[in-house]
């Protein structure tokens, strides 16, 4: 079993690193073939993507990509929209977060393919 969760972990990683977000992948795969309730999958997930966003972070720093001057108008509200959702999220039901993150999903592949479609004109 650890050698399953290993490869999910590795593959969530590869497709993290891609820029895709690798809870698209960690989320379900945990969720449907592991049997890991709704909410113990996304904090599993957000805690994995704390040393990748970390490394990035130093990457992007390192190689002076990241624009300082206007940081804390986007700092302050991710961090307060963050916080406000984590304790929203754990006063509903597993099964609705599970709908919710599902229509979540649909909405990014919706946007993907609407956005590729207009890069290619």
């Amino acid at each position: 079993m650890f050698i399953l969760y290993f490869l999910v972990g590795v593959f969530s990683g590869v497709i993290g690193g891609m820029g895709m977000g690798g809870g698209t992948a960690l989320i379900p795969m945990l969720t449907v073939f592991f049997g890991v309730g709704q909410h113990e999958a996304q904090t599993l997930n957000l805690v994995c993507f704390l040393p990748m966003a970390a490394c990035s972070l130093a990457v992007h720093f390192k190689e002076k990509r990241v624009e300082t001057k206007n940081i804390l108008y986007i700092i302050i509200p991710a961090a307060l929209s963050a916080l406000a959702t984590s304790f929203i999220s754990t006063g509903l039901d597993g099964d609705l977060l599970k709908k919710l993150f599902g229509g979540f999903l649909i909405c990014l592949a919706v946007y993907g393919l609407i956005s590729d479609k207009n890069n290619k004109m």
